[in-house]
């Protein structure tokens, strides 16, 4: 299988090859995975933790995916923890399996526990991510967001106090508002969730491992019994001879780099 992890960055400093590494640990022996980002041409973007950063990465995401199904990926995960473009990547993904960081995760936090807590990063992340939360049905099972004032760069500058905050918020959701799972929405590092699970005696689940996972999980079904993304009504994508006619779905270069993890 050929599995994509696209970075909807630039990159920069390390972070594909942070995620280059957990493909390794994590993928199935027979996976393929590249893990991308996008060209400068989109914006040298480190981050999109606002909506209007979002809303012009958006157009690289769509280009991204209709580059990946030509190439034959199997599936494609959007790495942004707001979900950022997946109703419009899913749209023009083809017979391509899309997903991304939150929605993988709440689906497997609700496998594992009936309540969930989130760790964001900052204040300003929550009414969106919420908003994403209860979009994909899972609001019933949302303990609550508990934030730690750390913006995504930040994340790596000083893993201790990273940790720290991490486990305090984590502390407070299983501890006081009785969270059964965890859910970081952002990752640190490779296997870090290990400790939180450690330290807090509750499934914790690291937000890019869950969407590689469920990417890879998604492609599998559709190898094994068939199961193809719906086309029909609300899931239709736009025509062909329409996107043709537009003219800039296609255009420029789709991904400013590509670290490819061998099956």
């Amino acid at each position: 299988m050929k599995i994509m992890y696209l970075s909807p960055i630039c990159h920069r400093g390390g972070h594909d090859e942070l995620f280059a590494d957990m493909a390794r640990d994590y993928k199935l022996p027979g996976t393929e995975v590249h893990v991308t980002s996008l060209p400068d041409a989109v914006g040298r973007f480190s981050h999109i933790e606002y909506r209007s950063y979002e809303g012009m990465v958006t157009a690289g995401i769509i280009r991204a995916t209709r580059a990946a199904a030509r190439e034959g990926f199997d599936a494609l995960a959007i790495g942004c923890f707001y979900d950022t473009g997946l109703w419009e990547a899913r749209e023009v993904s083809g017979e391509m399996i899309v997903t991304a960081p939150c929605v993988a995760s709440c689906e497997i936090a609700a496998s594992l526990s009936n309540r969930f807590g989130i760790i964001v990063g900052r204040r300003k992340w929550v009414h969106q991510m919420e908003s994403t939360v209860r979009e994909h049905g899972h609001g019933v099972r949302l303990a609550g967001f508990y934030h730690v004032e750390l913006g995504v760069t930040e994340f790596q500058e000083d893993h201790a106090r990273t940790e720290r905050r991490l486990l305090d918020a984590g502390r407070k959701a299983v501890e006081e508002d009785y969270a059964e799972a965890l859910i970081l929405g952002c990752t640190m590092e490779v296997g870090f969730y290990h400790k939180v699970e450690d330290a807090l005696g509750v499934p914790v689940i690291d937000p890019s491992i869950a969407a590689l996972k469920r990417a890879e999980y998604g492609a599998l079904l559709k190898r094994a019994c068939g199961w193809k993304p719906s086309r029909r009504w609300s899931c239709e994508a736009p025509p062909e001879a329409e996107i043709a006619a537009i003219g800039t779905f296609d255009d420029g270069e789709a991904f400013g780099s590509r670290i490819v993890v061998p099956a």
